[in-house]
């Protein structure tokens, strides 16, 4: 039986660290069009869905090629509200708009625009290959938690955030640590409707590099993005 599958973008208007970032032109395009234009290119989705409280990136998002624009709730777009309800509420709202129910979703951060549509393609094939509940990416980890990574104490004595049992002398020795990189995220349906979180007993680890796991936050990350894109051209 042939998986139904659903991709969501969801992007709120307000940004403190980068004003408007989300429809702020990125080469020639906004920056929510080049996910959607991702999901695209992978041919894996019945439906793409984006999620803003924004008209502008409603706008933009349908524009690039979404089929669903899904208007997000004030109370899940402000600066402390969490991604995950979001895009529970995307998924529900759209299948009652489409009157289908999906199998797979996978969402897509709008400000992670270096990821390629083979990395969303593996990631499914991750999710939908073997016993995992759901995916999430990340790149390797600069600092170790058991080499070079600190916190200061309640006593307010520096130790290493994860003792190991013995010393490590080199860094590349330490066990493989992961910085999340948000890019992004699978599940299968029903359990991301009984069980909304990223972290589960089954959550799977796909690796990117680096280089394509830069996520917008400010105008250094802004440019170090552009920066790639303008060289991967050339």
């Amino acid at each position: 039986m042939a998986v139904s599958r659903i991709c969501t973008i969801c992007a709120r208007g307000g940004s403190k660290g980068l004003k408007n970032k989300n429809v702020m032109p990125l080469k020639g395009r906004p920056l929510i069009a080049h996910s959607v234009i991702q999901a695209l290119a992978t041919k894996l989705f019945d439906v793409i869905a984006v999620s803003s409280d924004s008209p502008e990136i409603l706008a933009a998002a349908q524009a690039a090629g979404a089929q669903l624009l899904i208007k997000r709730p004030d109370e899940m777009a402000t600066d402390t509200a969490a991604k995950v309800p979001a895009i529970k509420h995307c998924l529900l709202e759209s299948e009652r708009l489409t009157k289908r129910t999906f199998d797979v979703l996978v969402d897509l951060d709008a400000t992670s625009p270096l990821r390629t549509p083979q990395d969303v393609i593996d990631v499914v094939e991750m999710l939908e290959a073997g016993d995992a509940s759901n995916v999430i990416t990340a790149c390797p980890a600069r600092r170790s938690p058991y080499f070079n990574l600190v916190e200061v104490g309640a006593d307010n004595v520096v130790r290493l955030s994860k003792p190991p049992a013995s010393a490590i002398v080199r860094r590349q020795d330490s066990p493989d640590c992961y910085d999340m990189n948000a890019s992004i995220y699978a599940w299968w349906r029903q359990i991301l409707i009984d069980e909304p979180r990223v972290f589960l007993d089954k959550t799977r680890l796909h690796v990117m590099p680096r280089e394509r796991s830069i996520d917008i936050d400010d105008d250094v990350d802004f440019l170090v993005v552009e920066t790639l894109m303008t060289k991967a051209m050339a």
